[in-house]
């Protein structure tokens, strides 16, 4: 039994099933949107992304899911960005490379350099563990994972937060205000006091190129789940408990749907939805010792898809044609209520598409921690034909001093969501699901020596 159909819950039953083969049995259960949090909104008979909007062209998986069902990456659409402090832009793109680069320059110094560096360094060592899951080895618990990765530094990097590891390495905290803050406000409404490692991982989607799936991103998950032939059971999952057969454990699924109440048995439950107190009412029973829900709450972030005339003069631009941006990122001020918003497009892009100019209505994403007011919407836009409001439990709340969630609740119950602990992204979450369904494996089969193994990087290349 699967639960969830998000990313992790459809990448879970893919690689169970590679791993297993189609003999595994698969059900999976979602009592929402096949997609979870990779999600569309309509506006005018056109799609958008609402929720997971943008992949790094450095995730192997999320490439290789893509190849597999023969989906396409959407067309790039080229828009500039800035940084907006409420009052002024701090900092503003051009259409010349070296001029930002100048730019960066002549406002941080080589602050930007050196946070490339730091962002390549901690990527280079994340990219391992692609070679290690080739291999089919496995990890017991997240910190094993992440020491295999980049010995004790990355397991440190998930206890103290992206702003001292920076200031450590010779970042202005000028850079860190303006900047880093901004991506991180971006891209998971948070503060640079976030971790170390959820801040590298955003600052490397912030940096690289990014891609998107033709047709929406939720298309991956349905896609996965079709190509396993997975049993899907729209239901709510309100509990697991624990019996025994033969000597091996034998779980109860019990689950709500539209005609009551009604249970399964399975030999392996993966559990992909978050288990936390804010996140579900999720029961545990039989289990000795007894599971317990795991400390920490989620961010709430509310995405609002708007239809409608931007006011440029609030940005500064009295005449909307001369206004040059297509994506507005925001520092850490008081007054500001949103985080971040930009001039989306469809999820379907022709060859004939351009992007809208601002003088024209068009559909922007606004990303903000709280429901935008009527005078909020007054005033970042003119005038506006619709909102459409989606409010995600989107991203851990990142406090750096929680040690993080286990992968093995028992011998064959799986929790794939802790990994968002770790950092919080598509890919991420692809890596775990993979783990888990190589643990699995592993476990099931007694191959004890492909997990938790020491000094991988040696054993990898005397395989080589």
């Amino acid at each position: 039994a699967v639960v969830g159909a998000g990313i992790g819950g459809s990448a879970v039953a893919y690689f169970l099933q590679q791993h297993f083969g189609p003999q595994v049995q698969l059900d999976v259960f979602e009592k929402g949107h096949v997609g979870g949090r990779l999600a569309t909104v309509t506006v005018n008979k056109q799609q958008y992304e609402s929720g997971g909007a943008s992949i790094h062209s450095l995730n192997l998986h999320m490439q290789d899911f893509v190849k597999v069902l023969g989906l396409k990456h959407r067309r790039e659409v080229a828009g500039k960005s800035a940084i907006f402090s409420g009052e002024h832009f701090v900092l503003e793109e051009t259409d010349w490379y070296l001029l930002n680069l100048f730019r960066l320059w002549w406002h941080y110094g080589i602050s930007f350099l050196r946070l490339q560096m730091w962002v390549e360094e901690v990527m280079e060592k994340f990219m391992r563990i692609y070679k290690y899951q080739a291999y089919g080895y496995a990890f017991s618990s997240l910190e094993e994972l992440l020491r295999s990765l980049g010995g004790e530094a990355f397991v440190n990097m998930t206890q103290r937060s992206v702003a001292e590891s920076l200031l450590e390495v010779g970042v202005t905290q000028r850079f860190v205000d303006d900047v880093i803050a901004a991506v991180l406000r971006s891209s998971c409404g948070q503060s640079v006091l976030v971790p170390a490692f959820a801040g590298a991982m955003s600052l490397a989607g912030a940096q690289g190129s990014t891609w998107a799936v033709e047709g929406g991103n939720k298309l991956v998950c349905s896609g996965l789940l079709k190509l396993t032939k997975a049993n899907v059971i729209p239901a709510r999952v309100t509990g697991v408990s624990l019996h025994s057969s033969e000597g091996r454990a034998l779980y109860q699924v019990h689950y709500e749907d539209g005609e009551g109440q009604g249970s399964g048995f399975y030999d392996m439950v993966v559990l992909t939805a978050p288990l936390h107190p804010s996140k579900s009412n999720f029961t545990f029973q039989n289990f000795e010792p007894p599971i317990t829900d795991f400390p920490g709450a989620f961010q709430p972030s509310v995405t609002s898809v708007v239809h409608g005339y931007l006011n440029s003069s609030y940005f500064g631009f009295p005449d909307p044609k001369l206004f040059p941006f297509a994506s507005i990122l925001t520092t850490d001020t008081p007054n500001l209520f949103f985080n971040a918003m930009d001039n989306i497009c469809p999820v379907n892009i022709s060859s004939a598409f351009r992007r809208k100019q601002p003088q024209e209505a068009a559909v922007w994403r606004v990303l903000s921690q709280q429901p935008l007011d009527k005078q909020q919407l007054k005033t970042l836009f003119r005038s506006y034909y619709s909102v459409q409001v989606t409010e995600w439990q989107a991203y851990p709340h990142y406090d750096a001093a929680k040690s993080l969630p286990p992968i093995v609740l028992h011998d064959n119950l799986f929790y794939l969501s802790g990994v968002e602990w770790v950092a919080s992204s598509m890919e991420m979450v692809a890596v775990a699901a993979k783990n888990v369904a190589l643990l699995a494996y592993n476990r099931w089969y007694q191959d004890l020596e492909k997990i938790d193994q020491k000094d991988l990087m040696h054993k990898v290349k005397t395989e080589l």
